[in-house]
């Protein structure tokens, strides 16, 4: 099903089939607990608080919280190479980000204004996690910060490769970010994962969800629409 509504993607209509990931109405197929995120019409920043959201009731904008955090959004549906379009908006200092097949994630942050950005930032691929030696490895910063003020919506149109496997199970090739654009500018190209990002759920696999981090403050998606093929 071709996703509908206000998009900041422009162009040409798209050769491949789009799902939509959500409707704009309800949470049907995405998992539960859902925790506290709920249906909007929109969101502004808080004006007695730019560090929270007021709400405009209505439809087209899932929110996980307009002050606080909640639990991560999960897909039912499980995916492998695919592209998603999706737009997205932060509270002033708040913090989310997309995972791939809930292991690979490209960060959702507020990072305006900043001059330099590093593996923690807004489009960044994230790093990895070492438990033994208690810090990040890897990770890619984005090549520049296409960042927007927090309160604007803001939009990632992203490839991605999932991890091949031959017959025995053993990982023939890793995971790859084919193309980060954010806002309009390319931010990755072929970029390479060893394994999941810090926060990433599970073994890797040919298949896994979307998932949307709701535990470290306000965030609100909108327009997600994901295609099985990475074709630009």
């Amino acid at each position: 099903m071709v996703s509908l509504g206000i998009s900041l993607f422009g162009g040409a209509v798209q050769a491949q089939e789009w799902t939509t990931l959500f409707n704009g109405r309800d949470f049907g197929g995405w998992r539960e607990p859902m925790g506290t995120w709920a249906v909007h019409q929109g969101v502004s920043l808080n004006p007695s608080d730019p560090k929270a959201f007021a709400v405009t009731e209505g439809q087209g904008v899932m929110l996980n919280s307009p002050a606080s955090k909640t639990v991560d959004a999960v897909t039912v549906e499980e995916f492998g190479d695919c592209r998603l379009q999706v737009e997205f908006c932060v509270a002033k200092g708040s913090n989310s980000g997309i995972y791939f097949q809930g292991r690979y994630e490209v960060q959702v942050l507020d990072s305006y204004g900043k001059a330099e950005v590093g593996v923690h930032d807004c489009g960044a691929i994230y790093e990895r996690w070492n438990d033994q030696t208690k810090k990040g490895f890897e990770g890619t910063a984005p090549r520049l910060n296409a960042s927007k003020e927090p309160g604007e919506w803001q939009s990632f149109d992203i490839s991605f490769v999932a991890p091949k496997f031959g017959p025995d199970g053993k990982k023939t090739a890793n995971a790859k970010f084919l193309r980060v654009i954010h806002n309009g500018k390319v931010v990755h190209e072929n970029v390479e994962v060893t394994g999941p990002t810090r926060g990433g759920k599970g073994e890797e696999s040919v298949k896994g969800p979307i998932r949307l981090q709701g535990d470290h403050g306000p965030v609100a998606y909108r327009n997600l629409k994901i295609s099985k093929s990475v074709a630009p």
